[in-house]
């Protein structure tokens, strides 16, 4: 029975104390090296996802397997050219396909990989609109990636993993909960208390759980769940590795 560990983060892109902040990022995902990792808001115009693919190669001990990188522009004439997401794995890639989600060119990006007993995986990696207010888009979105997951190329195991800009109880995650398991939840029985933001973007008193680890009934046990990419530089405890923590899940398929 094979098992892999998947995670989410979302970069900040080049955003509060980049340069500062980005070997600690490194740093952190090295300490747990993900087999599968979801990007959210990667800066094109720095080449951002391809440097942090590159520094964690680089540290990699010997004989360990190297990342790839899968990345998609929002699709957008404007936003398309500074931001978008991506997928970092070791293991082996079959294909990878995506999905315009709309509302300023948002999209979901599916890399479909080779598990060790040739098992194809899903990993879908996401970011829904970010207006608090605007909770219909968010669920025309989720919406349309549950079909899209469902009628394309339907396989049992599937991962989605991002920040849907959505608290536990909105309408999005709820729709995403018809079909899919949080993996946080099944291990704890509820969603973490918040994901954003850490000290590195203080907003006053507010904070929530943003950033979810979808996995389809394929998966047959979370073994482990945990927020990761929370700890603070050692002389700095307002430079964290983004203004949210990540989140870590080691499945069972």
């Amino acid at each position: 029975m094979p098992q892999i560990t998947v995670a989410t983060i979302n970069l900040r892109n080049r955003a509060d104390r980049w340069r500062e902040r980005r070997h600690l990022l490194v740093a952190q995902l090295l300490d747990v090296t993900p087999s599968l990792i979801s990007l959210q808001e990667i800066s094109f115009p720095i080449g951002q996802g391809r440097w942090i693919r590159n520094q964690i190669n680089a540290r990699l001990p010997d004989g360990k397997r190297p990342y790839r990188l899968i990345q998609i522009r929002k699709q957008h004439p404007i936003y398309g050219y500074l931001e978008g997401i991506g997928v970092l794995t070791n293991l082996p890639i079959l294909y990878s396909d995506s999905l315009n989600l709309g509302y300023g060119g948002r999209v979901a990006l599916r890399v479909n990989v080779e598990l060790s007993n040739r098992q194809p995986l899903d990993f879908v990696a996401t970011h829904l609109h970010h207006i608090a207010e605007d909770k219909q888009a968010r669920q025309e979105q989720a919406l349309m990636l549950t079909g899209w997951l469902a009628d394309s190329r339907p396989i049992p195991a599937q991962v989605v993993a991002g920040d849907f800009n959505e608290t536990p109880t909105g309408p999005a995650i709820q729709i995403m909960k018809q079909r899919f398991r949080s993996a946080y939840q099944l291990r704890h029985g509820a969603e973490p208390l918040a994901t954003f933001p850490t000290a590195l973007l203080p907003l006053g008193d507010w904070c929530g759980c943003l950033d979810y680890i979808f996995v389809s009934s394929g998966i047959r046990q979370v073994a482990q769940a945990q927020i990761f990419c929370d700890e603070p530089a050692p002389d700095d405890d307002t430079l964290y590795p983004s203004d949210h923590v990540g989140l870590l899940a080691t499945l069972e398929i």
